[in-house]
C-alpha cells in the first residue's frame, strides 16, 4: 500500500509557468519553431562585473556554510541599498537573505501564519502566492481587481475584504506586478496602508520588479509610507530579475526584527544559506553596480512600447499598458465567447495556440484571471515581432 501524501500538498497544484516552459523545450527539442513567451526570466547575461566577483570568490575558497541569515557584508549592503534607492534605514538584524524570493516569501508566512489564518491576495496575482499561503496552512483569499482600476487594489476593496474574512492576517502586494506590471502610486499605496494599520495586518511587499519600472513611473515601498506601516510589512526583494541572476537563486526579506528572526529559524530547518559564492557575487552587484541594469531595462521598455503597439491593433483585444516588470495581459474574453474550436478558457486557448503556431503564452486562469493572456517580453525583438504575428493570424482563424 502506498504511503499518503498530506492533505495540504495535495491543494498545492504544479506550476503552470514551469509546466508550460517544459512543454514548450519539448517541442522545440522535437524541432518545431517555438516562441517562448511563458517563463519570466530575462534573456539577458548576468553584468561581467558580478560574474567576475563569484570567480574571485571561487579562488578565494570562498566555498563554506555561511551564516543562516547571510555574511553580515551582504546584509550591510542590503541595509545600505534600502536607504539609497528606498529611503528606509533597517539593521542587518532585521534581514534574512534567502534561496530566491520564492523561499523569503515561504519563510515569512510559515513564521507569522497558524491554521485558520487569512492570506488577502489581489488577482490577477503571480501564480505562487496561493499555494505558498497554503503550504505555511492558511487560506488564501483572493480579491478581484478591475480592469478599468488598472488592476491595482483599492482601499474600499481592501476593507470590504477584510470585513468579509475575520481571520485575514496577511495582505500580498507585489509592485511592479507580475503579471499585469502595474505599479501602485504614492497615493493607492497610502490608502492601503491605512486600511492595514487600522486592522493590524502584516504586509508582505514583493518588490522584485522594483527597477523595471517605465515612463518615468516612481517605484514606492508601501514601508517607506511611515512607522506605523513600517512595524507591519515585510519587504521582499532580489537580485533575480533586475540583475539578470535568476539561476543564482537569492532573494532576501527585510522587515521586524522578531519576524525576521522567526523565518529564519524555518530557513535554519528548511534549506539553510545561501550558497556562500552567490552572496559574495551579490555584494558586488549592489555595492559596484554599472549601467548594465538601466540598459536592459532601457532594451525592456522599447519591447513593451512594441507589443503594446501591436496588441492594440487587434480587433476584440483590449491591453492595459504596463508600467515595470516585463509583462502584458491582452483581454481575450470575446474570443473565449466567440471561436469556431469550442476553446472555453485561457487554458484551452493557450494549448490550442501552442499546438497551432507553437506560441507558449500562459493562461490567465494561472493568475486568477481567465479572461486574460500573459505575454513576457523578455524576449528578442524578432521572436516578438515572429510571434505577435502568429497570435494575430490565430485570432483571425478563431473568428473566421
Amino acid at each position: 500500500m502506498a504511503i499518503k501524501i498530506s492533505n495540504r500538498i495535495k491543494l498545492v497544484k504544479p506550476s503552470p509557468t514551469l509546466a508550460l516552459s517544459a512543454r514548450a523545450k519539448e517541442m522545440a527539442a522535437a524541432g518545431h519553431d517555438v516562441i517562448n513567451f511563458g517563463v519570466g526570466e530575462p534573456d539577458f547575461n548576468t553584468p561581467e562585473y558580478i560574474k567576475k566577483s563569484a570567480q574571485a570568490a571561487i579562488d578565494a575558497n570562498f566555498t563554506r556554510y555561511t551564516a543562516n541569515a547571510g555574511i553580515i557584508e551582504l546584509r550591510k549592503a542590503i541595509c545600505d541599498k534600502f536607504k539609497r534607492e528606498n529611503g528606509l534605514d533597517y539593521d542587518p538584524k532585521q534581514i534574512l537573505v534567502s534561496p530566491g524570493a520564492k523561499a523569503s516569501i515561504v519563510n515569512v508566512l510559515i513564521a507569522v501564519c497558524d491554521a485558520q489564518d487569512q492570506v488577502l491576495i489581489p488577482a490577477p496575482y503571480w501564480v505562487s502566492y496561493p499555494s505558498q499561503a497554503m503550504l505555511a496552512n492558511a487560506e488564501p483569499v483572493i480579491i478581484p481587481t478591475k480592469e478599468e482600476n488598472s488592476y491595482r487594489l483599492t482601499a474600499d476593496e481592501l476593507r470590504h475584504a477584510i470585513q468579509e474574512n475575520p481571520c485575514a492576517k496577511v495582505l500580498m502586494m507585489n509592485s511592479p506586478s507580475n503579471p499585469t506590471g502595474t505599479v501602485y502610486t504614492r497615493s493607492e499605496l497610502e490608502a492601503i496602508a491605512k486600511v492595514c494599520v487600522e486592522h493590524d495586518i502584516l504586509v508582505i511587499s514583493d518588490e522584485i520588479y522594483e527597477r523595471l519600472i517605465y515612463d518615468g513611473v516612481e517605484h514606492i515601498s508601501i514601508a517607506s509610507l511611515g512607522p506605523e506601516i513600517k512595524e507591519r510589512t515585510v519587504i521582499v526583494n532580489g537580485v533575480s530579475k533586475a540583475y539578470a541572476m535568476t539561476g543564482w537563486r537569492l532573494g532576501y526579506a527585510a522587515g521586524p526584527a522578531h519576524i525576521i528572526a522567526a523565518a529564519g529559524r524555518v530557513q535554519a530547518h528548511a534549506t539553510s544559506n545561501v550558497n556562500s559564492i552567490t552572496q559574495k557575487a551579490c555584494v558586488t552587484a549592489l555595492e559596484e553596480e554599472d549601467d548594465s541594469i538601466e540598459n536592459m531595462r532601457a532594451e525592456f521598455e522599447k519591447r513593451r512600447d512594441f507589443l503594446f503597439a501591436e496588441l492594440s491593433k487587434l480587433p476584440h483585444i483590449s491591453v492595459f499598458k504596463p508600467q515595470g516588470a516585463f509583462y502584458i495581459m491582452p483581454n481575450i474574453q470575446w474570443y473565449l465567447e466567440n471561436n469556431k474550436l469550442g476553446i472555453t478558457n485561457s487554458s484551452e486557448f493557450c494549448e490550442a495556440l501552442l499546438e497551432k503556431h507553437y506560441v507558449a503564452l500562459v493562461s490567465g486562469e494561472s493568475f486568477g484571471i481567465d479572461s486574460n493572456v500573459r505575454f513576457s517580453y523578455a524576449n528578442s525583438m524578432e521572436n516578438l515581432e515572429k510571434g505577435v504575428q502568429r497570435f494575430a493570424q490565430f485570432l483571425s482563424e478563431l473568428r473566421s
